[in-house]
């Protein structure tokens, strides 16, 4: 690199930040050198600059796609795909890109996400081609009818959500290292997620036990708000290692029989702050944000009716499977402006909305689990609204309004929960413990695990994980 490039001022963070995204990866690459060369930055500010080096590295793993790659995945569904049809479908962003120093890749769930944001794509389907099924609790079902009926029979002496058809749920959670993922003699240390007690909710949980580390797991105090089992063995060459907690616990289904016109405004209540507030990265109330507030709000003063609007404009974003979350550098402004959003790209989208009109949101996120004969679990994330006088009331905003003209089972989900859903997090980003040495390989969320050696992260492509529950 020439003297006179070494020269220049280095690179505010997020002007590196936004090359980065913009897909100037050489260009970052540099300023990223030069930062690190710099003796004057604090150990934090050398950690931040260094990691976006890491977050480039995670895009290309997601992005590993070129043209005819993607081509021929879509192909799979759709055999005479012609060239103008992928070319249309990717100028109207159906197919996620991104030009990395000019050469285009797409991101390797481009193609299936493809068929659940275009009606046109999924018209195009050959015949016998199997359609993506939804969760067992996406659609209405006995279980959303079984709540409301208890939630009926049951009229509690306080306002706010009831407690409902409890399940008791044991789990086995694992995660295991590739061999020789970390040189032998080293130790490995992971973090496997973990649930926390949160009364009304989840309740009565007991570790049963622990394997494969070298003393029993350590659990995260219940204060925790994203909660792990910790455990730590030495790596032996040739040898994968699976670390796995098991567990029990109690789960209720939430419902809350809102009366919109009894919702009153926020109170001034200081314990609320901390959620009605901007929290960069990923809550920030842009330009963007608050025009398109403005167009869904409009002049609606009642705290029950904005989170209606506002839930519902969010509900019509079209699921999609995401990109990893620490590769994206404001999740809320992704999901506003990327045409399609997970669930966790949601709920952060409705939980900033919710704040910037004064009405205090949370996170929240696990994993979804079934009865034993579905046999079914996934990653979640969901959230809570304070809604006064009820208190904080469940959403889950990716799941939306249900189909029926009963408004207790079409609005299940602005105010409730099902009873197959176990929280790991109570927030977004939190600090894991024992403190993790590295950069996470999910900055954000924590539902698959963490896992380190002193040489730094292990990141997705280094592990995997499994989740298995049992209704008893």
């Amino acid at each position: 690199m020439s003297p006179a490039l070494w020269a220049q001022p280095l690179p505010a963070l997020p002007d590196l930040i936004a090359t980065i995204d913009a897909g100037h990866f050489v260009q970052a690459d540099a300023d990223i050198s030069r930062a690190l060369a710099d003796t004057s930055l604090s150990q934090t500010q050398h950690d931040a600059y260094a990691f976006q080096r890491e977050r480039m590295r995670r895009i290309r793993l997601d992005f590993t796609l070129d043209a005819a790659a993607a081509q021929a995945q879509v192909r799979k569904q759709i055999p005479d795909l012609t060239d103008a049809e992928f070319a249309r479908w990717d100028a109207q962003g159906y197919l996620e890109h991104l030009d990395i120093d000019g050469q285009r890749r797409w991101f390797k769930r481009a193609p299936s996400n493809l068929f659940r944001v275009s009606a046109e794509a999924r018209a195009r389907r050959a015949p016998g081609v199997p359609v993506p099924k939804e969760g067992p609790y996406e659609v209405l079902g006995p279980h959303h009818r079984e709540v409301v009926s208890a939630a009926r029979s049951y009229r509690p002496t306080v306002v706010g959500p009831q407690s409902l058809t409890p399940r008791h749920i044991t789990v086995t959670q694992s995660l295991t290292v590739k061999a020789d993922a970390v040189p032998a003699g080293e130790t490995v240390r992971a973090w496997i997620p973990y649930p926390r007690a949160i009364p009304g909710q989840q309740e009565n949980i007991r570790v049963l036990g622990s394997s494969g580390g070298s003393a029993p797991a350590q659990i995260a105090p219940e204060d925790t708000q994203q909660r792990t089992a910790y455990l730590q063995a030495t790596a032996v060459a040739g040898q994968p290692i699976t670390f796995k907690v098991n567990y029990a616990l109690t789960v209720y289904a939430r419902h809350t029989d809102i009366d919109p016109g009894t919702v009153q405004p926020t109170p001034n209540d200081p314990a609320l702050q901390p959620y009605l507030t901007e929290r960069a990265p990923h809550i920030v109330f842009t330009p963007a944000l608050r025009a398109f507030s403005q167009r869904v709000v409009g002049d609606e003063t009642n705290p029950y009716r904005i989170f209606e609007k506002l839930f519902d404009a969010v509900d019509q974003i079209p699921w999609a499977g995401a990109r990893e979350y620490s590769t994206l550098s404001n999740i809320s402004d992704y999901a506003l402006h990327a045409g399609y959003a997970d669930c966790g790209q949601q709920t952060l989208l409705l939980i900033a909305l919710l704040r910037l009109n004064g009405i205090p949101a949370r996170w929240q996120s696990g994993m979804v689990t079934s009865d034993d004969a579905v046999g079914y679990n996934n990653l979640h994330d969901w959230g809570a609204v304070y809604l006064a006088p009820y208190g904080w009331v469940p959403m889950d905003v990716t799941t939306g309004r249900l189909h029926s003209n009963e408004r207790a089972l079409r609005d299940f989900y602005l105010g409730g929960l099902d009873a197959y859903r176990i929280a790991f997090n109570d927030d977004y980003d939190r600090p894991l413990v024992p403190a993790k040495q590295h950069p996470r390989s999910d900055t954000v969320d924590n539902q698959r695990g963490e896992v380190e050696w002193s040489g730094g992260n292990l990141y997705y492509d280094q592990w995997t994980y499994d989740f298995q529950s049992h209704i008893q």
